[in-house]
């Protein structure tokens, strides 16, 4: 049985939309109608038409905005009329809530719903208490609700959802490197015959609060300083930093102030040669779901350091180092362990590469979400 399926989401500009994108392809494959509802740049920066879906432009903000809000529920609710969707899987919390109140409380002939959420909400205050209206609105409307991790499923469960599951998610395919790992090491400063034996240190993400570069930089400062005292200076860890963000000006003072070696790169398309290139990926988020920088490195054979929030240290099992959020001496301490010992970098690379083998791919994950929407359609035909 074919179906007509409905997929809203927000704002993205990484993860999300990728998924979407994937999932989208992979139910078109198999006959499926897909229409994909989210703001007009999520089309141009994934782009769902190529991959054989529909498009209709929503304009769901970033953030709280009661009019334009409203104008995308108006939007929502005639797009979804004219997809006559079987099922419509919404992900996040601001495309879950937009679409309940599209779809309306208990109207007859409503569409079954999906809501994933693939981000805690990390707010304080005021924000935090709308937040959590957002996404008990969401939860609550919602036939099934997906968690990223098992944190996030069992906030659905403590928000009121009628059935949270822990969400089925693709590892990531990581294209082949297209430089040799020499020429991108001399590149970054880690290569030539005085610095053969230095050891990289990267980390992948967008410079913002999530992040928490600030603690990997004060651990750079930590570890640095240590090295120098015992080593020779010539071969302190090296800190590159792939990824861009509002707090770059600021991260790029601290490091002059401090005297880090440690730099910057800007947004990279080519985190394959990077990790191929590194010694160690590092991790120092306050929170993740499943980090796909974290997936990248495993399969890869990068030994990893993560901070153990989120999903990580189900995602990781002790394939990786985990260390708390907010610890730069914990993150000191086990770059340090690994800078000094190849033997244990050897190890954990073994680990993380057979633990990688073990996570679905993404026809397995397309088929696990297609059943449960033809399950959803089927009751709700049958339900008087």
């Amino acid at each position: 049985m074919t179906m007509r399926i409905a997929l809203v989401l927000g704002t993205s500009v990484g993860g999300i939309g990728a998924h979407v994108r994937d999932l989208a392809a992979g139910l078109v494959e198999r006959g499926d109608t897909v229409t994909v509802l989210g703001p007009a740049q999520t089309e141009e920066s994934f782009g769902f038409v190529k991959a054989g879906a529909r498009f209709c432009p929503v304009p769901i903000a970033a953030a709280l905005n009661p009019l334009r809000d409203a104008a995308a529920v108006r939007t929502l609710r005639a797009a979804l009329v004219r997809a006559e969707a079987d099922v419509v899987h919404a992900h996040g919390v601001r495309a879950g809530a937009l679409t309940a109140l599209a779809l309306g409380r208990g109207r007859p002939g409503r569409i079954p719903s999906v809501v994933t959420l693939h981000n805690a909400m990390l707010a304080v205050g005021v924000k935090a208490r709308l937040l959590r209206r957002l996404e008990q609105l969401a939860v609550r409307r919602a036939n099934v609700v997906f968690g990223a991790s098992a944190d996030l499923v069992e906030r659905a469960r403590e928000l009121g959802a009628r059935d949270a599951r822990l969400g089925p998610v693709p590892a990531p395919q990581l294209p082949e490197p297209t430089r040799g790992r020499a020429a991108v090491r001399a590149e970054l400063g880690v290569g030539g015959p005085d610095r053969a034996d230095r050891v990289l240190v990267l980390a992948v993400g967008r410079l913002a609060p999530q992040k928490d570069y600030a603690t990997l930089l004060q651990a750079v400062r930590i570890w640095q300083d240590a090295w120098e005292l015992t080593q020779s200076p010539q071969s302190v860890p090296r800190l590159v930093v792939a990824g861009d963000g509002p707090l770059r000006e600021q991260l790029q003072a601290d490091v002059g102030r401090w005297g880090l070696d440690a730099q910057f790169l800007g947004h990279r398309t080519d985190v394959a040669d990077l990790l191929a290139a590194a010694d160690i990926l590092v991790l120092s988020s306050a929170w993740e779901a499943r980090a796909l920088v974290v997936q990248e490195a495993m399969r890869a054979g990068v030994p990893v350091v993560a901070t153990a929030v989120g999903g990580t240290p189900e995602l990781v099992g002790d394939a990786a180092i985990l260390v708390p959020p907010r610890d730069p001496h914990e993150i000191a301490i086990a770059v340090q362990r690994l800078a000094q010992y190849p033997d244990d970098r050897a190890r954990l690379a073994g680990l993380g590469r057979e633990r990688a083998r073990a996570w679905p791919d993404a026809e397995q994950c397309v088929s696990i979400l297609r059943a449960l929407y033809s399950a959803l359609s089927t009751a709700s035909s049958v339900t008087p």
